[in-house]
């Protein structure tokens, strides 16, 4: 399909809309300039000394480290809690939230990016289903409690990209506390929070009325949760799936693929949809 055809198509299913899923993956963020971990090459440029270790990010983004090398675990997830607190946004979010805030029935959100950044821009139904980096849990854990990760800062070496000493805490234990990120083969990460925001997601699916449409934005076929989500809410609510993805932008039958950036593509959409 040429990228004019699908923008043009793209803009007519919204403008037929009464609800809106966004669906996203770790795509969404890079035009907030979040780094791009595709490949060891594109996470090594964000963090240099894990080359130096032979580190992936599949390699430590792995709740062992928690309880091997404290310093190395929180020197990577405490530059990405402060690197996420700051980031602002990009217009893509926000003619999202506009998108969904003209429908009848409004709009919700499924994600695996645990930035928060839907949240910022305005959406209030978001389903993490992979957790938030703003909240913490015990690394034991001793207990199902998750809270807010606050102002908690976390003092990291710029040259070694390792935390220092005092480390976040568990409230109640007084043991380590880490992320409440779901990680690579993570038997310890607490699903509670992030189950209530699925039971409030399909408690809203049953209301929307239709016609539904799904953009999902920046969602590879690496770790496929979000592709997997749109493709079987398209195919069980006869719903239009638009897929924006500057690389993997083709899906089942139906599909209107999109092959830009996320916020590249919205803003296209967005200017059809006003006639400029």
């Amino acid at each position: 399909m040429e990228l004019d055809t699908a923008l043009h198509r793209a803009a007519a299913a919204l403008d037929q809309a009464a609800s809106l899923v966004v669906s996203a993956g770790a795509g969404m963020g890079v035009d907030s300039g979040l780094p791009d971990f595709r490949g060891d090459q594109g996470f090594w440029r964000a963090y240099p000394p894990f080359r130096a270790l032979g580190l992936s990010f599949v390699d430590l983004a792995n709740p062992r480290w928690f309880d091997r090398d404290p310093g190395l675990a929180w020197g990577f997830y405490g530059h990405r809690m402060h690197l996420y607190r700051d980031v602002v946004p990009h217009a893509g979010f926000h003619v999202l939230a506009r998108w969904g805030d003209a429908l009848p029935g409004g709009a919700a959100v499924f994600t695996s990016n645990v930035d928060a950044q839907f949240q910022r821009a305005g959406f209030s139904l978001v389903n993490e289903v992979h957790g938030s980096i703003h909240h913490l849990q015990c690394a034991v854990p001793c207990h199902e409690g998750i809270w807010p990760a606050g102002d908690t800062l976390v003092d990291i070496d710029p040259e070694t990209f390792r935390a220092r000493d005092p480390l976040p805490r568990c409230p109640r234990c007084g043991g380590l506390a880490r992320p409440n990120v779901l990680m690579f083969g993570d038997g310890t990460w607490l699903s509670e929070r992030s189950g209530r925001q699925d039971e409030e997601l399909h408690r809203w699916l049953v209301d929307a009325p239709d016609p539904l449409v799904i953009v999902e934005c920046g969602a590879g076929t690496a770790v496929p949760t979000v592709r997997w989500f749109s493709e079987r809410l398209a195919r069980g609510r006869q719903a239009t799936l638009v897929r924006i993805n500057p690389r993997e932008f083709h899906g089942p039958a139906g599909t209107i693929g999109i092959a830009l950036g996320a916020a590249e593509a919205l803003s296209a959409i967005d200017a059809l949809r006003q006639g400029t």
